[in-house]
């Protein structure tokens, strides 16, 4: 389908976008209920309406745009992604999906006129995280998975607390309803890849497959403290030797899976942290990931078989898992649709994990839904740095055009 509208283009948008939450290195800090957020948030909802879109807020934030199809049935095809980003992040994550979305609706309106099927664009209010400590409150107001006592107790690292926040960008608590959507056909968002596999393989566009299970935990390891110089090496219980080992473990063990297992150790604390005493206590952080949930649950339990082993009775151990969050297939069906269009239009492609959580896995545990890469430059994300090239984020829009035309027209 060729198309000769396009409007303003997607790098303008998002160049527009990027200037609520600017931040003095050039990237962008746009924390859920913010001034930032809201006036962004705001922003985008008379532009939703100056390009003809019907715009509401539901009662946590989270933006529509909706075009009404002329079959008036209960159900909507929703595409879009979240506003939020993480402190001094980039103008491309999460906001792209919303502008693709708007551009892409708005070119098939402008030829084709209204679709059979509604069309929703949502720009979710927020997915990253960076405020408080809860991710996809909006995706998962929406599919019924979070409610007001999630937050009741959460406020941010200034003490502001979650109803606070809430109640300065205009949604007070008091007033709430839960914004649930049971009309949802199925959901389609179209994201930067924030890695370096499309760019390495020269492709301009992923297929999303599967969206990882994530399990995260703190482990702590208590040996016992004592002399750095009078301690014989037999004799020492040295808490960070063990976790030193279990770490290398764990690291060579993941490394050597072919079925790419990631597993991480991103934050360490050690006790006393005093150079000439034998370490008693050491707290560190894990981070496993997989696209299969028994693939992700074996490797958990040969490591830790492995630490109790090396751990014996001269150690402590205790392992606390925060986060089990099962992977997600994506749509299949769509995903041959999305691998036609790619075919017809010329575009290289090739089927990608996401191995970052996305508001598509929220929607994708109740109802069809899809996700789209286009490449990263340097594969950089979560920074000023991050960049796409605007002839990628075209090409996204325009598989996602076709798409939408195939499933609403």
């Amino acid at each position: 389908m060729k198309m000769s509208y396009k409007g303003e283009s997607a790098a303008a948008l998002l160049e527009w976008l990027a200037a609520y939450g600017r931040s003095d290195s050039g990237g962008v800090t746009r924390l859920l209920y913010s001034p930032a957020w809201q006036a962004a948030q705001h922003a985008l909802m008379a532009k939703m309406i100056e390009k003809g879109f019907e715009a509401y807020l539901d009662t946590v934030g989270n933006l529509f745009g909706r075009i009404e199809g002329t079959d008036r049935s209960d159900h909507c095809i929703l595409t879009g992604s979240h506003i939020d980003t993480v402190i001094d992040g980039g103008k491309y994550d999460g906001s792209y999906g919303i502008a693709a979305s708007m551009l892409a609706v708005e070119r098939l309106v402008h030829r084709y006129g209204r679709p059979k099927k509604t069309i929703e664009i949502v720009s979710f209010c927020e997915e990253e995280g960076s405020r408080f400590p809860i991710t996809f409150w909006g995706s998962r107001n929406v599919m019924n998975q979070y409610t007001l006592e999630d937050v009741k107790k959460l406020s941010d690292r200034d003490g502001i607390s979650f109803s606070e926040a809430m109640k300065s960008a205009g949604f007070d608590m008091n007033v709430y309803s839960p914004p649930v959507r049971t009309d949802i056909e199925r959901f389609i968002e179209v994201h930067i890849e924030q890695g370096i596999v499309l760019e390495q393989n020269q492709h301009s566009l992923g297929i999303v497959s599967h969206i990882v299970g994530q399990k995260r935990f703190m482990i702590t390891v208590t040996g016992e403290s004592n002399h750095a110089g009078t301690t014989p090496m037999p004799y020492r219980k040295d808490a960070l030797a063990l976790a030193a080992n279990f770490i290398h473990y764990v690291t060579n063990f993941a490394t050597s899976e072919d079925g790419g297992i990631v597993a991480t150790v991103g934050k360490l604390t050690v006790q006393p942290n005093v150079a000439n005493v034998i370490s008693g206590q050491v707290e560190f952080s894990l981070d496993v990931r997989h696209h299969d949930k028994q693939v992700l649950q074996s490797f958990c339990e040969r490591i830790f078989t492995y630490l109790n082993q090396i751990a014996g009775e001269q150690f402590g151990i205790k392992i606390s898992e925060w986060m089990n969050v099962d992977p997600v297939p994506m749509c299949p069906h769509t995903a041959k649709m999305i691998e036609e269009i790619a075919k017809e239009q010329n575009v290289s492609y090739q089927y990608l994990v996401s191995g970052a959580g996305h508001d598509s896995q929220v929607l994708g545990t109740k109802i069809p839904s899809s996700l789209l890469f286009v490449p990263s430059k340097n594969g950089i994300s979560h920074s000023p740095y991050e960049f796409t090239s605007e002839e990628d984020l075209e090409c996204g829009i325009l598989i996602l055009q076709e798409l939408l035309y195939r499933l609403a027209y």
